[in-house]
């Protein structure tokens, strides 16, 4: 692939949290070895974060607490922010926000848990057997990430996305329960969240396909915390979407 060809599919890519910022990284591609994204540090960097959130998340899990659960979700989304407009800082602001996410993860897991006994160990377990079994799927070329498998892929994580702000919005100015069927345990309700799982999971795809590309093409070292830091996000809210689709499936 040559530097053209590399720069016009990283701007294409159409993951909402790499964005366009491969082509911004576009003047750094001639560094010397040593200072250049690789798969294996972005692996190195991932299990430092998923580590860092197991951490807090066993403290949130003991000492449940909504005032640590807050401060993980605010904290999580202003340095998710930060590290999507700033990816040089994802360095510094990734491993905060895997630590900001365990505090939330722990404290909701735990809600969960005493309502539906059991329910933390299968989530774990699904979110993570997904994980392996679509990066096998992407290694032997079962899903190929093309760009209509990207572009339907990020639309429909668009659309989800809209539809949760006009459900909060609903919420917040009092439109009773928000829209029915996205909280319903009913038929419908558990289908809904079968699509969204599959469509949070298909983003790993994404991931894998955007750390791969951008480790053979040489961008900078910092890039890797923030492949790192993208798989991280998408690996919450695939455990957060697993979560609600089992409470569902045990209200039945």
């Amino acid at each position: 692939m040559s530097r053209h060809q590399a720069l016009d599919t990283f701007g294409r890519s159409g993951n909402p949290v790499f964005g366009n910022r491969f082509d911004e990284d576009a003047q750094f591609r001639d560094l010397p070895t040593s200072q250049k994204m690789t798969l294996d540090g972005t692996v190195n960097k991932t299990g430092i974060l998923l580590a860092l959130c197991f951490a807090t998340a066993a403290i949130s899990w003991n000492m449940p607490n909504p005032l640590l659960m807050g401060f993980g979700v605010i904290g999580g989304l202003v340095l998710a922010l930060i590290t999507m407009f700033r990816p040089k800082s994802a360095g510094f602001t990734a491993p905060f926000y895997a630590l900001s996410q365990g505090l939330f993860l722990g404290g909701i897991t735990v809600m969960f848990e005493a309502q539906y006994p059991g329910i933390a160990i299968q989530a774990i377990g699904l979110t993570f057997g997904t994980l392996a079994s679509l990066l096998v799927c992407y290694k032997t070329g079962i899903i190929k990430p093309t760009e209509n498998f990207k572009l339907m892929i990020v639309s429909a994580t668009a659309g989800i996305g809209l539809l949760y702000m006009v459900n909060i919005g609903m919420l917040m100015f009092g439109g009773g329960e928000g829209i029915g069927f996205i909280h319903s345990s009913g038929l419908m309700g558990i289908g809904f969240s079968l699509v969204v799982v599959a469509i949070a999971a298909l983003n790993l795809v994404l991931d894998f396909d955007f750390i791969e590309q951008g480790s053979e093409n040489g961008l900078p070292k910092h890039m890797e915390w923030f492949g790192a830091f993208s798989l991280m996000v998408t690996l919450v809210w695939l455990y957060l979407e697993i979560l609600r689709l089992l409470s569902k499936i045990r209200n039945n």
